[in-house]
């Protein structure tokens, strides 16, 4: 965005697009942050404040509609959210102390303990003592589970290829890129 246009400029392109992604001609911003209904906002925000609103909950949205999907693409397998979850990230980082596996992943540690118990006796992962500190427990993928996570990846292609397929190479480019910003912006107020 060229840094000579006005605030007024930028939020009127910002409507346009949530308009048009909304599949309407309707530029106003009237409607709730879920783009029906009545406006449930407080009349003194601005567009600009409106917008954000609105975008927020479209990328929780997006979020929370991409896990439920994404679950019932990989019920297949017979493996739930947070074990695939588990197996994810074991495989880029194999042999992981159960207590950083959890601080990573944002979970509780009993609960992380369930879920490697039922990944255990289901023979994806082992759990082993650490060699410097014998209280600790590091967790590494069995062989059975390097298929596993191989056919986990060839529908986590198939997946993305079908939610991404309305967007050209160049559109997916620019929404990686916005949302790394919108990443990186968050982790910088979540360390502040």
């Amino acid at each position: 965005m060229p840094a000579t246009r006005t605030k007024s400029e930028r939020v009127a392109k910002v409507t346009k697009a949530i308009a048009q992604a909304r599949g309407t001609d309707d530029v106003s911003l009237a409607g709730s942050p879920r783009g029906g209904g009545a406006d449930l906002m407080p009349a003194e925000l601005d567009d600009h404040a409106r917008d954000g609103i609105r975008l927020s909950f479209l990328i929780h949205d997006v979020s929370r509609m991409r896990r439920s999907a994404y679950d019932h693409y990989m019920k297949p397998l017979g493996i739930t959210r947070a074990q695939w979850w588990v197996l994810a990230h074991l495989s880029r980082h194999d042999g992981m102390m159960q207590t950083q596996l959890a601080d990573v992943l944002e979970v509780g540690k009993a609960s992380l303990g369930d879920v490697i118990e039922s990944l255990e006796s289901g023979g994806w992962v082992s759990r082993r003592p650490d060699p410097t500190d014998k209280r600790a427990k590091r967790v590494y993928l069995s062989k059975s589970a390097q298929g596993l996570i191989k056919r986990m990846t060839q529908l986590e292609v198939e997946f993305n290829e079908r939610v991404l397929a309305d967007l050209s190479s160049d559109e997916q480019a620019t929404l990686f890129k916005l949302l790394l910003k919108v990443k990186q912006s968050i982790s910088r107020i979540a360390a502040a």
